[in-house]
Protein backbone atom coordinates (compact mmCIF):
# COMPACT_ATOMS: atom_id res chain seq x y z
CA UNK A 1 0.00 0.00 0.00
CA UNK A 2 1.14 3.38 -1.19
CA UNK A 3 0.37 5.71 1.73
CA UNK A 4 0.19 9.29 1.64
CA UNK A 5 0.26 11.94 4.67
CA UNK A 6 -1.98 14.28 4.86
CA UNK A 7 -0.66 17.04 7.13
CA UNK A 8 -2.33 19.92 8.15
CA UNK A 9 -3.42 22.69 10.69
CA UNK A 10 -6.70 24.23 11.49
CA UNK A 11 -8.32 26.59 13.63
CA UNK A 12 -11.94 27.65 12.14
CA UNK A 13 -12.27 23.58 10.56
CA UNK A 14 -12.19 25.34 7.12
CA UNK A 15 -8.52 23.66 5.99
CA UNK A 16 -9.63 20.24 8.09
CA UNK A 17 -12.58 20.00 6.09
CA UNK A 18 -10.16 20.09 3.03
CA UNK A 19 -7.80 17.71 4.40
CA UNK A 20 -10.85 15.45 4.59
CA UNK A 21 -11.91 15.79 1.08
CA UNK A 22 -7.87 15.21 -0.36
CA UNK A 23 -7.98 12.47 1.54
CA UNK A 24 -10.86 10.71 0.35
CA UNK A 25 -9.22 11.57 -3.33
CA UNK A 26 -6.62 10.14 -2.29
CA UNK A 27 -8.54 6.78 -1.16
CA UNK A 28 -9.86 6.70 -5.09
CA UNK A 29 -6.91 5.39 -6.13
CA UNK A 30 -6.21 2.13 -5.90
CA UNK A 31 -3.15 0.81 -3.74
CA UNK A 32 -3.02 3.76 -1.59
CA UNK A 33 -4.25 5.13 1.62
CA UNK A 34 -3.93 8.74 3.47
CA UNK A 35 -2.81 8.92 6.95
CA UNK A 36 -4.49 11.84 8.63
CA UNK A 37 -2.38 14.18 11.22
CA UNK A 38 -2.25 18.17 12.13
CA UNK A 39 0.28 19.86 14.66
CA UNK A 40 -0.50 21.66 17.43
CA UNK A 41 -0.79 25.02 18.04
CA UNK A 42 2.21 27.19 19.42
CA UNK A 43 1.86 30.17 21.39
CA UNK A 44 4.78 32.54 22.49
CA UNK A 45 5.36 31.23 26.50
CA UNK A 46 4.51 27.39 26.33
CA UNK A 47 4.35 26.09 30.16
CA UNK A 48 2.34 22.37 29.50
CA UNK A 49 3.20 20.39 26.73
CA UNK A 50 0.14 19.40 24.92
CA UNK A 51 -1.16 15.98 25.21
CA UNK A 52 0.46 13.40 22.38
CA UNK A 53 -3.23 13.22 20.92
CA UNK A 54 -5.87 15.24 20.49
CA UNK A 55 -9.04 15.96 22.14
CA UNK A 56 -10.57 15.44 18.98
CA UNK A 57 -10.04 15.12 15.03
CA UNK A 58 -6.43 14.06 13.98
CA UNK A 59 -3.33 12.95 15.96
CA UNK A 60 -0.37 15.34 16.18
CA UNK A 61 2.29 13.78 13.68
CA UNK A 62 5.74 12.92 13.96
CA UNK A 63 8.88 12.98 12.06
CA UNK A 64 8.48 8.84 11.68
CA UNK A 65 5.09 9.47 9.74
CA UNK A 66 6.83 11.49 7.44
CA UNK A 67 10.06 9.26 6.98
CA UNK A 68 7.61 6.17 6.20
CA UNK A 69 5.02 8.26 3.77
CA UNK A 70 5.05 8.15 -0.02
CA UNK A 71 4.01 11.42 -0.75
CA UNK A 72 2.88 14.09 0.97
CA UNK A 73 -0.32 17.15 1.11
CA UNK A 74 0.42 20.06 3.39
CA UNK A 75 -2.26 22.45 4.66
CA UNK A 76 -2.85 25.19 6.18
CA UNK A 77 -4.82 28.93 6.76
CA UNK A 78 -3.50 32.26 5.28
CA UNK A 79 -1.50 34.21 8.19
CA UNK A 80 -0.20 37.50 6.10
CA UNK A 81 0.06 35.73 2.87
CA UNK A 82 2.04 32.56 4.63
CA UNK A 83 1.74 29.04 6.23
CA UNK A 84 0.00 29.58 10.02
CA UNK A 85 3.42 29.34 12.64
CA UNK A 86 2.08 26.05 14.36
CA UNK A 87 3.40 24.05 10.48
CA UNK A 88 6.13 26.39 10.30
CA UNK A 89 7.02 25.42 13.64
CA UNK A 90 7.09 21.85 13.26
CA UNK A 91 8.86 22.13 9.73
CA UNK A 92 11.68 23.79 11.47
CA UNK A 93 12.02 20.29 13.30
CA UNK A 94 12.89 18.39 10.14
CA UNK A 95 16.48 19.69 9.53
CA UNK A 96 17.40 15.65 10.44
CA UNK A 97 15.16 14.65 7.99
CA UNK A 98 16.58 17.61 5.22
CA UNK A 99 20.68 16.15 6.41
CA UNK A 100 19.19 12.36 5.25
CA UNK A 101 17.75 13.19 2.24
CA UNK A 102 14.47 11.43 3.30
CA UNK A 103 12.14 12.90 1.38
CA UNK A 104 13.89 13.43 -1.72
CA UNK A 105 12.31 12.76 -4.89
CA UNK A 106 8.38 12.29 -2.78
CA UNK A 107 5.79 13.92 -4.42
CA UNK A 108 3.61 16.41 -2.27
CA UNK A 109 1.05 19.02 -2.96
CA UNK A 110 -0.83 21.99 -1.02
CA UNK A 111 -3.69 23.81 -0.16
CA UNK A 112 -5.26 26.22 1.89
CA UNK A 113 -7.77 28.95 3.20
CA UNK A 114 -8.12 32.54 3.31
CA UNK A 115 -10.21 35.05 4.97
CA UNK A 116 -10.48 37.00 2.64
CA UNK A 117 -10.71 36.62 -1.38
CA UNK A 118 -7.21 38.21 -1.91
CA UNK A 119 -5.60 37.19 1.11
CA UNK A 120 -2.80 35.32 -0.21
CA UNK A 121 -3.36 32.08 -1.47
CA UNK A 122 -1.02 31.77 -3.77
CA UNK A 123 1.58 33.33 -1.52
CA UNK A 124 0.48 30.89 0.85
CA UNK A 125 0.89 27.74 -1.27
CA UNK A 126 4.06 29.05 -2.77
CA UNK A 127 5.46 30.02 0.88
CA UNK A 128 4.57 26.68 1.57
CA UNK A 129 6.52 25.21 -1.56
CA UNK A 130 9.76 26.27 -0.25
CA UNK A 131 10.90 24.35 2.55
CA UNK A 132 9.88 21.42 0.78
CA UNK A 133 12.07 22.29 -2.29
CA UNK A 134 14.93 22.25 -0.19
CA UNK A 135 13.99 18.69 0.92
CA UNK A 136 14.05 17.53 -2.81
CA UNK A 137 10.58 17.29 -2.92
CA UNK A 138 8.26 16.89 -6.32
CA UNK A 139 5.41 19.73 -5.94
CA UNK A 140 2.21 18.76 -7.70
CA UNK A 141 -0.09 21.58 -8.71
CA UNK A 142 -3.44 21.23 -10.27
CA UNK A 143 -3.34 21.73 -14.60
CA UNK A 144 -5.95 24.09 -15.70
CA UNK A 145 -7.32 21.14 -17.83
CA UNK A 146 -9.95 20.74 -14.98
CA UNK A 147 -12.80 22.74 -16.04
CA UNK A 148 -13.52 24.11 -11.97
CA UNK A 149 -9.83 25.65 -11.89
CA UNK A 150 -11.20 27.65 -15.20
CA UNK A 151 -15.00 28.24 -13.45
CA UNK A 152 -14.35 28.94 -9.60
CA UNK A 153 -15.42 32.47 -8.48
CA UNK A 154 -13.48 31.62 -4.92
CA UNK A 155 -10.95 29.41 -4.03
CA UNK A 156 -8.64 26.80 -6.86
CA UNK A 157 -4.71 28.04 -8.22
CA UNK A 158 -2.73 26.01 -10.24
CA UNK A 159 -0.46 26.14 -6.94
CA UNK A 160 -2.96 23.87 -5.06
CA UNK A 161 -6.44 23.80 -3.73
CA UNK A 162 -7.59 26.99 -1.88
CA UNK A 163 -10.70 28.00 -0.23
CA UNK A 164 -12.27 31.53 0.51
CA UNK A 165 -13.65 30.95 3.93
CA UNK A 166 -14.65 34.23 4.50
CA UNK A 167 -13.63 36.59 7.72
CA UNK A 168 -15.73 34.85 10.01
CA UNK A 169 -15.04 31.18 8.66
CA UNK A 170 -18.26 31.02 7.79
CA UNK A 171 -18.66 30.26 4.20
CA UNK A 172 -18.85 26.96 2.97
CA UNK A 173 -16.46 25.28 0.58
CA UNK A 174 -18.10 25.05 -2.95
CA UNK A 175 -18.61 22.67 -5.56
CA UNK A 176 -15.41 23.91 -7.20
CA UNK A 177 -13.26 24.21 -4.55
CA UNK A 178 -14.52 20.35 -3.30
CA UNK A 179 -13.75 19.22 -6.77
CA UNK A 180 -10.46 20.69 -7.09
CA UNK A 181 -9.58 18.89 -3.44
CA UNK A 182 -10.50 15.56 -4.55
CA UNK A 183 -8.99 16.18 -7.53
CA UNK A 184 -5.64 17.49 -5.51
CA UNK A 185 -5.54 13.82 -3.53
CA UNK A 186 -6.19 11.69 -7.05
CA UNK A 187 -3.39 13.74 -8.47
CA UNK A 188 -1.02 13.14 -5.76
CA UNK A 189 -1.61 9.68 -5.68
CA UNK A 190 -1.56 8.87 -8.91
CA UNK A 191 1.86 10.51 -8.79
CA UNK A 192 3.42 8.56 -6.13
CA UNK A 193 2.18 5.23 -7.71
CA UNK A 194 3.72 5.93 -10.76
CA UNK A 195 6.82 7.15 -9.11
CA UNK A 196 6.99 3.98 -6.61
CA UNK A 197 6.83 1.19 -9.48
Amino acid sequence: MTEILVLYYSVGGSVREMAQLIARGIHQVPGTGARVRTVPPVAPRTEVAEPPVPDEGAPYVELADLEQCAALALGSPTRFGNMAAPLKYFLDTTGALWARGTLAGKPAALFTSTASLHGGQETTLTSMMLPLLHHGMLIVGLPYTLAELNNTASGGTPYGASHWAGPNDDRPLTDDERTLCLALGRRLAETAVKLAA
